[in-house]
């Protein structure tokens, strides 16, 4: 017995040894503790697994692990983004664990005490802000993480991945212009987002481009959500003079106003066109299927995981904000505007 102690002993000395620490700091990783950086647990993990160590409970996968909070876990948005994420952290051998905060600042409490005690190397954040006091409480526990699709402007040293969304709100609205139509209306998020700005302001060049003013009687703000959005497309469609067209900040948005154009007795394409954004996989269930601008959400989690794990290995990435194109998918729901 006593051989084989010895044996464990210098083994963890070599661990330590090669990972420039302490052999406590070993212990503590493979114990499970979580006053270790996220840096320096990666490293150690990686060696005692090398080493044939069976790591405690999470800490089994290979890599380690990689927190993903998000808002909302009931909209195929959240799928997608997950989706990207899971397939590229399985590439580098590292596990996704999921949290929702629903936008409780209990709940946000709660998934930093979560990450510390799972000992995850870094975190991917799809929240609607990150406060202040969360980024200083995850540099102070050594956690690398990026923020995808940010809606507040963070800074400049905070890394995160996005979409074109100024350019999907541009496309959108000139292809409509394009079909003739001249009352067009936008159903977004809210105000304050910059996912929403940016869409609205693409929505007005397009429309200043031709010599056009938007008509603020035509423009609701929700929160990318349905029954908002229902809502404001039932108000919008009952006016006397009503738009013949609508672009929607989102897939859901436009689904509301579908939903909307029914029960007022409107067909679309035929009484009113109808723009999304997102290209979830419903766009091509639908009848009729939806125009909408594709957001390439897998691909922004993807990169968001493949830059949060240069940043877990020391490395820094080439540009700490990274835009993905977006793309005009025309389907069945746009049509010229009737005479």
């Amino acid at each position: 017995m006593d051989d084989i102690t010895t044996d464990r002993r210098s083994t963890m000395a070599d661990i330590a040894a090669k990972a420039g620490v302490s052999v406590s700091t070993v212990s503590k990783v493979l114990h499970g503790r979580s006053d270790v950086s996220a840096k320096t647990r990666g490293k150690v993990q990686r060696l005692l697994g090398q080493h044939g160590y069976t790591l405690p409970g999470r800490y089994e996968q290979p890599g380690g692990l990689i927190e993903f909070v998000i808002n909302e876990l009931d909209n195929p948005w959240a799928v997608e983004l997950i989706h990207g994420a899971e397939e590229a952290l399985q590439a580098e051998g590292m596990g996704l664990v999921v949290s929702a905060v629903h936008k409780r600042s209990s709940v946000a409490r709660q998934w930093l005490d979560d990450l510390a005690t799972r000992g995850s190397l870094g975190a991917i954040l799809v929240i609607s802000e990150l406060s202040a006091g969360q980024q200083r409480e995850l540099d102070r526990m050594g956690i690398p993480f990026v923020v995808v699709q940010p809606s507040v402007d963070e800074g400049p040293d905070v890394p995160s991945v996005g979409s074109t969304s100024w350019n999907g709100g541009f496309v959108a609205t000139k292809h409509l212009i394009e079909l003739g139509h001249r009352r067009i209306a936008a159903i977004t998020g809210p105000a304050h987002r910059l996912t929403s700005r940016a869409r609205l302001d693409g929505f007005r060049a397009a429309l200043d481009q031709v010599g056009m003013e938007a008509d603020p009687a035509l423009i609701r703000h929700g929160d990318y959500s349905h029954e908002p959005a229902y809502r404001h497309a039932l108000e919008l469609l009952s006016l006397p003079d009503r738009p013949t067209a609508v672009f929607a900040g989102n897939d859901l948005q436009a689904l509301a106003t579908y939903r909307a154009a029914r029960q007022l007795g409107l067909h679309v394409p035929d009484d009113v066109s109808v723009v999304g954004f997102d290209d979830l996989a419903f766009a091509q269930w639908i009848a009729p299927t939806l125009t909408t601008v594709r957001q390439p959400l897998a691909s922004m989690a993807a990169m968001a995981a493949r830059m949060l794990v240069q940043l877990i290995n020391g490395q820094t990435p080439e540009t700490l904000r990274v835009e993905l194109a977006t793309s005009l998918v025309v389907r069945e729901s746009t049509a010229p505007v009737r005479a």
